[in-house]
């Protein structure tokens, strides 16, 4: 199973849009099996999969809190074939809170452990996080082959960029060597100055850029998360979505290259 981590500092940059269309591309066109997991106490990419629960108890809080999860009372199915889900809600506040002030055991790879029993079951799992750096995230992280970073043309993404970096380096070095920063997506991406500078800028910086951006498709986006659906579902000809299924031809191509 490959685990993919979705991580921006910078709220409103399109992680959970990624997340989710990243999921329903690799298993509806691509024939692959995902779990999802919603890392964010909002629970987005689980009210997009219909799947949230305020009341909820088996959600990715128990993966913080347990030392042997029942992965099969927190795996839901979602109403799409080869795809499934541990969710999120405001339990996941709590989980980071206690995570922290419990120095019993290893604090940073919990998720790691947790997921490692189902690990035969998927070809992909998908982490959907929010835009923070606490404990549940650092666990993403420890469990993660690859990371994707949403990024938009604007200095705060770049500022988050920087700080992001310098974690994934620090866990790299600490827990996982493997860890590799697979690229920044160009979301709401316009062809205009601004956004074809930044590009370059962090170019230049040496940090990867994927060749496919998402093209801004404001409304389109905005309608299908009041839809609940994944945006390649709702509007499979909108530029966006278009992007979205070019864009994980190109990841799924520097997967194959890097196994090369």
């Amino acid at each position: 199973m490959h685990i993919i981590s979705i991580i921006s500092l910078k709220g409103g940059v399109a992680k959970t849009t990624t997340a989710v269309n990243m999921a329903y591309i690799l298993a509806v066109v691509h024939k692959k099996r995902v779990l999802v997991v919603d890392n964010d106490k909002q629970g987005n990419a689980s009210k997009t999969f219909k799947r949230y629960d305020t009341g909820d108890r088996d959600t990715v809080a128990r993966m913080m809190l347990e030392r042997s999860p029942d992965l099969a009372r927190i795996i839901r199915k979602t109403d799409y074939e080869g795809i499934d889900i541990i969710t999120a809600n405001m339990d996941l506040l709590e989980a980071n809170l206690r995570t922290v002030v419990d120095t019993g055991r290893q604090q940073q790879t919990r998720f790691k452990k947790a997921l490692a029993p189902v690990a035969g079951d998927y070809d992909f799992c998908i982490i959907d996080n929010a835009p923070d750096i606490n404990m549940s995230i650092i666990n993403a992280l420890v469990a993660s082959d690859d990371v994707i970073i949403p990024v938009f043309m604007d200095q705060y993404s770049f500022d988050g960029l920087d700080i992001l970096s310098g974690q994934i380096e620090q866990i790299r070095e600490d827990f996982n060597e493997n860890l590799r920063i697979a690229g920044c997506l160009v979301t709401q991406y316009q062809n205009n100055d601004v956004n074809n500078q930044g590009i370059g800028f962090l170019m230049a910086r040496g940090i990867k850029v994927f060749g496919q951006r998402i093209r801004r498709t404001e409304r389109k986006v905005n309608e299908s998360t009041i839809a609940g659906l994944p945006l390649a579902l709702y509007s499979s000809r909108c530029g966006a979505a278009q992007d979205y299924k070019k864009f994980v031809v190109e990841y799924l191509g520097g997967i194959n290259h890097a196994d090369a």
